[in-house]
């Protein structure tokens, strides 16, 4: 039965749906499988034993009347703990709010309850999600479970983490930089990225209001499509949120021919390592194999929107912590610290022109995709690093010496990773897809396509299920 929980969302529904197991079992086998290696890996700021029950026996009630929501019915989920949930402390991995008890879901929260997914705990993540390591220095860090002295990537590397270990069939995360798909890429997982404004970010604690995004990091492609169909929709108390109908769910392609994939080279292998450039160039022959072409492409103006981002992140950011420094900034981490006063040299008109360059970039990007279905590369260069290794001064250039994640952020464009091998010390590494604007679903298929072509999916499982920690 332990087999079940390194099973697909989809599968697991449907055993549930057939009445093979219940939601009850499943939550039960979960919370024994959290029990067994939380400890060793630090998935979890919190483990919401109780309330998962109650749901889980109130999902139990509707199946014996036959009412099953949909296919997250009974399915155990953990959130990143920088989303509100109701009644359960969220603390955005601080000791700020340690304390702090919401009386609402976030909305992306709400959705997966009525759909009736299980939220089985709360997950460990860099403090405010600043940084792309998850050494939490309130809760302590989260372990990469392909190797316990590696960092899993971050700011959402206990979600990554969890999925990873069978201690939730998925997760929620969030995205400023990267912070889902770097650590689904060092963990083995997948991250997906929603277009900008396609899943409400109301009743998230705010990193950067014009680069955060909320999405779904699963063990399958099918999975994280299955989980956004339920988060995403228009919410009118999101500025950002888009009141168009994006797509999600789509039918498996046989073959990638008559697809089109962009590569700059110059951003996408600059600084990366060459076992991880052995994987990826790997990838690249298969993804020709099934029928892609993959051609170069410019992308002029890179750097200094990727400089941009930088100014803009670290000025909002400021904006929102500004009056929590001001009671609070002794138990602030000290990588967070510095973040801030990188934060604090941004001006009003610095900030301006950074968001003028963006939009530019985003304008020329467009014209430079035309005919294009995605850009392709690495989602991270660089292995994951040991745990302490890194100073806090180097925390904020994290992102941009890991992977080249940060790209789909000044854009706001839907971007995917997918596992795509391993280092020759045993370590995942990621593809990456970024889409044009609300092309979600062929971002997810592309990717869904490569992934049933390659055992990666089954050599992951196989390392979970058989490994010793």
């Amino acid at each position: 039965m332990n087999e079940l929980l390194f099973e697909t969302i989809e599968n697991a529904g449907n055993a549930i749906k057939n009445k093979q197991i219940s939601p009850i079992e499943l939550t039960q086998m979960t919370l024994t499988q959290i029990r067994e290696h939380e400890p060793t890996v630090n998935a979890f700021i919190t483990v919401m034993e109780e309330v998962a029950l109650a749901h889980a026996r109130q999902l139990e009630a509707e199946l014996m009347h036959n009412q099953v929501r949909g296919p997250l019915h009974g399915i155990p989920i953990a959130v990143k703990d920088i989303l509100q949930t109701a009644g359960v402390k969220t603390t955005g991995g601080s000791k700020i709010f340690e304390g702090w008890v919401p009386d609402e879901d976030a909305v992306a929260v709400q959705k997966l309850r009525e759909a009736g997914a299980i939220i089985i705990g709360k997950a460990n993540l860099h403090e405010f999600a600043m940084g792309a390591t998850t050494e939490n220095p309130h809760y302590g860090s989260t372990k990469n479970p392909w190797n316990e002295k590696r960092i899993p990537g971050g700011s959402s590397g206990g979600s990554a983490v969890a999925t990873a270990t069978g201690m939730a069939f998925g997760a929620v995360g969030t995205d400023t930089a990267g912070s889902m798909r770097l650590p689904a890429a060092m963990c083995g997982t997948v991250g997906f990225k929603p277009t900008y404004g396609v899943v409400s970010r109301r009743g998230c604690l705010p990193f950067s209001w014009s680069l955060d995004h909320v999405g779904p990091m699963t063990r399958t492609v099918r999975d994280a499509a299955i989980m956004l169909e339920v988060m995403k929709g228009y919410d009118q108390k999101d500025q950002a949120s888009v009141k168009r109908n994006v797509p999600v769910l789509y039918d498996s392609l046989p073959d990638l021919k008559g697809i089109k994939l962009g590569f700059y080279e110059p951003y996408m292998f600059a600084g990366i390592d060459a076992d991880v450039r052995r994987v990826i160039d790997e990838a690249f022959r298969q993804l020709e194999v099934l029928g892609a072409e993959i051609v170069p492409i410019d992308l002029p103006g890179i750097n200094e929107a990727l400089n941009a981002l930088k100014a803009i992140a670290q000025s909002e950011v400021l904006s929102v912590h500004e009056p929590l420094l001001k009671k609070f900034g002794h138990l602030y981490g000290d990588d967070l610290k510095y973040r801030f006063e990188f934060g604090s040299d941004m001006s009003a008109t610095d900030y301006i022109r950074s968001q003028r360059r963006r939009d530019q970039f985003v304008r020329e990007t467009i014209k430079q995709m035309n005919g294009i279905d995605a850009l392709v590369g690495p989602t991270n260069v660089q292995p994951p690093f040991e745990i302490g290794t890194m100073v806090p001064e180097m925390a904020i250039s994290n992102m941009f010496t890991l992977g080249k994640t940060p790209l789909a952020n000044i854009l706001g464009f839907p971007s995917l990773s997918v596992a795509c091998g391993f280092t020759l010390e045993n370590l995942p590494v990621g593809l990456q897809l970024i889409g044009k604007p609300f092309t979600d679903q062929r971002v997810l298929q592309i990717g869904d396509c490569y992934e049933k072509s390659m055992p990666w999916v089954k050599a992951l499982r196989k390392h979970m299920e058989g490994r010793t920690i």
